[in-house]
């Protein structure tokens, strides 16, 4: 029988706004722990400005193991349209050989999933949108791993589309789920929402597990700064929330895909409240 596999899951760094000291434990983490693998499940970047993806590519080529990067909806350029139009994903040059890479493991794979567009038909273009190319390169990956190797899908969004009326609305992640229930699929690591959740969601056709990675960065949005340790022994996926407080894993999960995904903008900012979603248990402080 193989040796359990060890993988870190990390999302929303926000270089240009990170926190520093997170960043440095988890640094640490992974010298000392040396997981199996890295995921790291987009927003590297706060605005997508080139020094910003300068000092993502430094910490991530620091990393002494393997590392698979999605892009989120802050590394696409903004403010300077052709380049989001013609060349998104330009200024992941400096590292682009991580950027949607598939790692397989000894019976365990990360497969990327691309839940960015340069444009949609609606206002808010930090929304996730799975393009039906995107998804085809996904299950194409999947359908051509060896039999009986397993999968975790990574992906930038969580790939809700009912029951939410916010930012967290991914178009076509009902059907990204559905077809993802009917391959050898662990489950979907994801980020964007700045808190880590753990969710079997319903689609029919099966269940899928969805994984949501905290915020390394100052962009808190109900908890502290986190990423999520995953223990894979074959049979069973554990997920152990960590973070540099004492704070238990059911203390930092919020319990559903929030409807306003929206932490404040900068610190000291006046932001509009946060709408937390309620939780069966307070947490410690």
């Amino acid at each position: 029988m193989s040796k359990s596999k060890l993988l870190f899951h990390l999302s929303d760094l926000h270089f240009g706004l990170e926190d520093n000291e997170a960043l440095d434990w988890v640094s640490r983490e992974i010298a000392e722990r040396t997981p199996d693998a890295v995921a790291i499940t987009g927003d590297l970047t706060m605005r997508a400005r080139h020094h910003e993806f300068a000092a993502a590519e430094k910490w991530i080529h620091s990393l002494p193991v393997p590392v698979t990067v999605e892009p989120g909806n802050h590394d696409l350029p903004n403010y300077y349209l052709p380049s989001r139009y013609l060349n998104p994903l330009g200024r992941f040059e400096a590292f682009r050989e991580v950027v949607e890479r598939r790692i397989e493991l000894p019976g365990l794979a990360l497969v990327p999933l691309n839940s960015n567009v340069p444009a949609q038909p609606r206002l808010n273009w930090s929304k996730g949108w799975i393009s039906t190319s995107a998804l085809a390169e996904c299950l194409m990956q999947l359908d051509a791993l060896p039999d009986g190797m397993r999968a975790l899908v990574t992906v930038h969004h969580p790939l809700r589309e009912t029951g939410t009326r916010g930012t967290a609305l991914t178009h076509n992640g009902t059907k990204a789920l559905r077809e993802l229930a009917r391959r050898n699929v662990l489950g979907v690591l994801s980020g964007h929402v700045h808190d880590p959740f753990d969710i079997m969601e319903d689609v029919g056709n099966g269940s899928v597990r969805m994984i949501g990675a905290g915020t390394l960065s100052q962009r808190i949005r109900s908890t502290p700064p986190s990423f999520n340790e995953l223990r894979w022994d074959g049979k069973q996926l554990d997920v152990r929330v960590r973070t540099l407080g004492d704070v238990a894993t059911s203390d930092m999960m919020i319990d559903d895909v929030p409807e306003d995904a929206m932490p404040p903008r900068e610190p000291g900012e006046p932001v509009a409240p946060v709408n937390k979603v309620p939780r069966t248990d307070p947490p410690k402080h």
